[in-house]
C-alpha cells in the first residue's frame, strides 16, 4: 500500500507542475444559454489565452491583453497567455479546453468551422471579434538568388511553426506559385526565433511570416542584419490567392516598418479571437469589451493593434459572434 501511495502521490505531484506550467490553462465556466448577458463576472475566473511565437505579435499583444483583463472586471477576470505554434494548434487546443481564448488567422478559422483544411470535421469555435490585419513577410537572403516564390525550388524555406497559420499561408503560396512544399523545397518547419537565427547563419535561405507590424523578430533581422535580407513581392500570387479565399487582400509594408528602402506590396489576412461556442457569455462579453476599451494599451505593446477597430468587429462571417461578444460589441456601438 505504501508502494501505491508513493506512487500516487508522484503523479499528482506532476501533474500539478504540469498544470502550473501551462498545460492546461483553460478555466472559464461553460454558459448559460437561457440567462441574460449582462457581462458581469461575477465569480473568480481565470482564462487561458493561446497566442503564437514568443517574438510575434500575438504573443505581445496577447499577454498585454492578459494583464489588463483583471483591472477591467474589479479582479473577477485574470488571464494568463501562453506561447503556442500559433493558428491552427491554438483552434485544436481551445476546443480540447487547454485555452479559454486564441488568437487566429481568419483563413484557419474559416477552415475550422468549415471543417477543412487542416480540420476534418467543423469546430465548435466562435469570435470574440475580427482585430488587427496579418501581413504576410516573405523574406529570403540576398545571396540565395531568390527574387519570387517561385524561385525558392530547392531552397531551404522555413514555412513556419508546425500547425500554424504561416504554414498554412506559406504552403498555399507555394502552391500558386507552381511548387509542391513537400518535394520542390527544402521545408524547415521552425518557429520565427529559430529561423531568424537560420538567416543569420546562413541555414535557412529564406522564410514565409504572417504577423503584424512591426514583428520583433524581424526588426531584430531588419536592425542587426539588414543588408543581407531582402523582402520578395508576392502581391502577383493575389489573384490565386483569393480564388482559394476571400480572406486574402491586397496590402503593403510600409519602408517604415523595418526602416526598408522602399515599400513592399503583400498579401494582408484578418485575425480574429476565438472561443468555444460554449463559453460563458459574461466572460466572453467582458474580454470583447476590454479588448476595444484598452486599444490603446494594447498598441503601447504592439503598434499592429491600433488596426483593432469598431468598424471592422463584426466582420467575422462565416465564423459565428459568440452570444456575449454580441452583447459586447452593440454596447460599444459597433457597426
Amino acid at each position: 500500500m505504501r508502494r501505491i501511495d508513493v506512487r500516487l502521490a508522484a503523479g499528482l505531484s506532476v501533474l500539478a507542475l504540469v498544470t502550473g506550467c501551462g498545460g492546461q490553462q483553460g478555466g472559464a465556466a461553460t454558459d448559460d444559454t437561457a440567462s441574460e448577458v449582462t457581462c458581469e463576472v461575477t465569480k473568480e475566473t481565470r482564462v487561458g489565452i493561446a497566442t503564437g511565437n514568443a517574438t510575434g505579435v500575438y504573443y505581445v499583444v496577447g499577454n498585454a491583453l492578459a494583464g489588463q483583463l483583471s483591472g477591467a472586471t474589479g479582479g473577477k477576470l485574470t488571464g494568463t497567455a501562453a506561447e503556442t505554434g500559433a493558428s491552427v494548434q491554438n483552434v485544436e487546443q481551445l476546443v480540447s479546453g487547454q485555452y479559454d481564448v486564441a488568437f487566429s488567422l481568419f483563413d484557419t478559422a474559416v477552415n475550422a468551422v468549415e471543417g477543412r483544411g487542416s480540420f476534418t470535421a467543423p469546430q465548435p469555435v466562435q469570435a470574440l471579434a475580427r482585430i488587427y490585419d496579418n501581413y504576410t513577410q516573405v523574406v529570403v537572403r540576398k545571396d540565395a538568388g531568390i527574387t519570387s516564390v517561385a524561385g525558392m525550388r530547392g531552397k531551404r524555406i522555413s514555412t513556419g511553426s508546425p500547425k500554424s497559420g504561416t504554414e498554412v499561408i506559406a504552403n498555399r503560396l507555394l502552391e500558386a506559385a507552381g511548387l509542391d512544399p513537400a518535394t520542390d523545397v527544402r521545408a524547415q518547419r521552425l518557429d520565427l526565433t529559430k529561423t531568424v537565427e537560420g538567416i543569420k547563419d546562413g541555414s535557412v535561405d529564406g522564410f514565409f511570416w504572417s504577423g503584424g507590424l512591426p514583428t520583433g523578430g524581424l526588426t531584430d533581422l531588419f536592425t542587426t542584419a539588414g543588408d543581407t535580407v531582402t523582402f520578395v513581392d508576392i502581391a502577383p500570387l493575389l489573384p490565386k490567392m483569393t480564388a482559394l479565399s476571400p480572406a486574402y487582400q491586397a496590402g503593403t509594408i510600409s519602408r517604415d516598418a523595418y526602416r526598408t528602402a522602399t515599400d513592399t506590396p503583400t498579401i494582408v489576412v484578418p485575425n480574429v479571437l476565438l472561443v468555444r461556442r460554449d463559453l460563458d457569455a459574461n466572460v466572453a462579453c467582458a474580454i470583447t469589451r476590454t479588448v476595444f476599451d484598452k486599444r490603446d494599451t494594447l498598441a503601447r505593446a504592439n503598434p499592429a493593434a491600433r488596426g483593432i477597430s469598431l468598424e471592422t468587429a463584426r466582420k467575422t462571417e462565416p465564423v459565428p459572434l459568440h452570444r456575449g461578444a454580441q452583447k459586447a460589441l452593440e454596447d460599444l456601438g459597433a457597426n
